[in-house]
């Protein structure tokens, strides 16, 4: 038998054991960023979730059908908080991808050097830097003058914090030097760790909160409603970046960096330019020696690509930078005892292990609780209640078990039975053949599977109807006033449910109740992507929600292309091939990042009819907005086009194309069709051209390609 103190290699993995690690750590991810983000209350620190993070990569590197747009390796942070305004964002920002081993730096280097077809004897630098560990801030200057500021939130929109940020020192309220008329300065809101001691000391003295660790400090200082409270605590801040400007900071990083402490900004030090993987970890390693020393927390350092013109051709990839990465330092593990295995139920009836945990420090994070995943997990791992466990923060947010401690002198307990029946509703709990998570039959009658279906739909992310949090969820569905999302809509006009009666029945006062209806009201009107993912089908997460959203333009297209593609897959459910099924069906799954697994996950949903009455009673009550594309696509010859790349390019490099149409309004596909428009082919294509030449689709060389876009 393996080690017990060892994870499972992804190499070792099985499909069915990927796919149930895989669920569940998505789960556990998108949970603790709402703890960290929102919440400013992680349960575990930056470098565990970062491990997490690169567990879930790694198993979607070997298993790309395991991987959704939505998955957290392709999203950002999560939405702002309702006790603020909100900010939307000029120019989004996004993550870092992350690297964990020298292995992973190189690589990085080498996937510029791809994407961009360089040779190895071409040079490229790279501007290195500490990763400060505090919370994400942007500040707006106009003719020099501060005007705003905001928070990262969910990339795309954050909270205005302007009268808290004009509290803190380091950030000028002018200025200084030669500024852009427009300049969005971006940074790091941290706390040194001597004020932080000093700060948990004065609020240990008066009986308050004291903080976990200097971010955490930072994050709850920076968003206090009364920014007294912000002025009172020793906040700082450190520039990096930048996001929309009236003109050029400069044509590198290195000297627009520069140009930013010429405003007046402290900037995180030391850095350094390096020119290749080697002095990258040399930088690594010099930053690691002397971590101890700083004044401040990081959490690992950061290399940017120096041109800001080889920036602009690399561009993004759905959460994150392609010419950036964020090099981490290891996480930390401790020992503790496993008091009890506990089962949640979530809104697809998956059923999850938890560990109940003897509460530990984990490099400054107390942790009570970790997942075990599933059934197969704690059966491979063979930990038992009473345990001695090994913990690890995995990726920065989520805690794991990585195995048992033996102890040769204590008795262990029996293995753990895991329940055949939902301890929610009772129904019969199953493992469907293929799959390795355990789920809950009970569907429609689990209240746990209705109620987290309800306030997923109302979260954040996807209705954000405030006022509408998991109590009222609970208690109204309690009360039988809302069963499925529509009633949502439908309760203020319904004669039973006038506010008096509500206020009788609820507790809620009348204001709060008339409150509610109003941001009921105010949701009638909703993006298209927002109501797909407030859906909760499996699989379907925000970053899917917005490809079928720009796949399908409206509602009820999706909605009927859906019911086609149902039938379709019903008839031929044992065809493994979507082109042999149907011509809904094939366009479904040829869809980029949408393959044959999610492709089911939509068309299982659909072939229900429980849920074409709940999708049908919905539009009753909501009018999603049809997709309109950017205004740059629409005019662009490629906007609304099907295009495949098919060989070995030379001007480019494949990613980069492909990021170039799908920038210009086109569908990027991976197989050929009749409803493609055009196959792009590079040097020694193959069997896509043949097909292309076969179905009569227009067949564009590199060159010609590129003259179609150029003009």
């Amino acid at each position: 038998m393996s080690s017990p103190h060892r994870l499972t290699a992804v190499d070792d993995l099985s499909l069915e054991a990927a796919a149930a690690e895989h669920a569940a750590l998505v789960a556990e991810i998108n949970h603790h960023r709402v703890l960290y983000y929102a919440k400013d209350a992680p349960a575990l620190p930056d470098a565990d979730y970062d491990r997490l993070e690169q567990r879930l990569g790694a198993i979607e590197a070997r298993f790309p059908e395991l991987m959704t747009a939505d998955s957290p390796t392709q999203t950002v942070g999560v939405a702002p908080s309702s006790g603020f305004g909100k900010v939307r964002h000029a120019v989004s920002m996004l993550s870092l991808a992350n690297a964990f081993e020298d292995v992973d730096v190189s690589d990085f280097v080498g996937r510029v050097r791809r994407f961009l077809n360089l040779s190895d004897e071409t040079p490229v630098a790279f501007v290195a830097e500490p990763k400060i560990d505090g919370l994400s801030l942007s500040l707006r200057y106009e003719k020099g003058r501060l005007v705003q500021a905001a928070t990262r939130g969910d990339g795309a929109e954050g909270e205005d914090v302007t009268a808290n940020v004009r509290t803190i020192r380091d950030i000028p309220h002018e200025l200084t030097g030669d500024a852009p008329d427009l300049v969005e300065v971006r940074g790091e809101v941290y706390m040194n760790r001597a004020d932080f001691m000093e700060l948990n000391r004065a609020q240990a003295e008066k009986g308050d909160k004291v903080f976990a660790n200097p971010r955490n400090a930072a994050a709850g200082s920076l968003r206090q409603l009364d920014s007294s409270i912000t002025a009172g605590r020793p906040l700082r801040f450190f520039a990096y970046a930048w996001g929309a400007l009236s003109e050029p900071l400069g044509p590198t990083q290195w000297e627009s960096r520069q140009r930013l402490g010429g405003f007046g900004f402290t900037l995180s030090q030391p850095s350094e330019l390096c020119a290749s993987a080697e002095e990258l970890l040399e930088y690594y390693r010099k930053i690691g020696r002397s971590r101890a020393e700083l004044p401040f927390d990081i959490d690992g350092v950061v290399y940017k690509v120096d041109s800001l013109a080889l920036q602009e051709r690399l561009g993004f990839i759905s959460r994150s930078p392609r010419w950036a990465t964020a090099h981490k330092y290891p996480a930390e593990q401790a020992t503790t005892r496993l008091n009890n295995i506990t089962i949640q139920v979530g809104r697809t009836g998956a059923l999850t292990p938890v560990a109940e945990l003897e509460p530990v420090n984990v490099g400054g994070v107390v942790v009570s609780r970790a997942t075990l995943h599933n059934k197969d997990e704690i059966e491979r791992k063979d930990v038992r209640v009473g345990d001695l466990v090994i913990v690890q923060r995995a990726g920065d947010v989520i805690p794991q078990i990585v195995g048992y401690v033996a102890e040769p002198d204590r008795e262990r307990a029996e293995p753990y039975a895991f329940p055949e029946c939902c301890p929610q509703c009772g129904s019969i709990a199953v493992r469907e053949e293929g799959e390795v998570v355990t789920r809950c039959t009970g569907g429609l009658v689990c209240p746990a599977q209705a109620v987290e279906r309800l306030r997923h739909f109302v979260s954040r992310n996807a209705f954000d109807i405030e006022g509408l949090g998991i109590e009222r969820i609970q208690l109204f569905f309690e009360q039988g006033r809302v069963k499925q999302p529509a009633d949502i809509f439908t309760l203020e006009k319904r004669e039973e449910e006038r506010i008096d009666r509500l206020v009788s029945m609820t507790g809620f006062g009348k204001k709060s109740v008339e409150k509610l209806f109003a941001a009921i009201e105010a949701r009638r009107t909703i993006a298209l992507d927002r109501f797909i993912f407030a859906l909760g089908i499996r699989q379907i997460g925000e970053a899917t929600a917005k490809l079928l959203t720009r796949a399908y333009r409206t509602a009820e297209n999706w909605r009927d292309r859906m019911i086609a593609a149902a039938a379709e897959r019903a008839e031929k459910r044992e065809e493994k091939k979507p082109e042999l099924v149907g011509e809904a069906y094939a366009e479904l799954c040829g869809i980029e990042q949408i393959g044959v697994s999610v492709a089911d996950d939509l068309t299982d949903f659909f072939r229900e009819q429980h849920n074409l009455d709940a999708v049908a009673a919905l539009l009753a009550q909501v009018k999603p907005k049809k997709y309109e594309p950017p205004a740059a696509a629409a005019t662009s010859p490629m906007a609304g086009k099907t295009v495949v790349f098919t060989g070995t390019l030379v001007t480019m490099g494949r990613s980069e194309a492909k990021a170039k149409a799908e920038a210009l309004g086109a569908k990027v596909a991976g197989s050929v069709s009749g409803k493609t428009d055009y196959v792009i082919v590079g040097a020694d294509a193959g069997s896509k051209a043949a097909k292309a030449q076969e179905l009569g689709v227009k067949i564009l060389s590199e060159e010609e390609w590129a003259a179609l876009i150029a003009g």
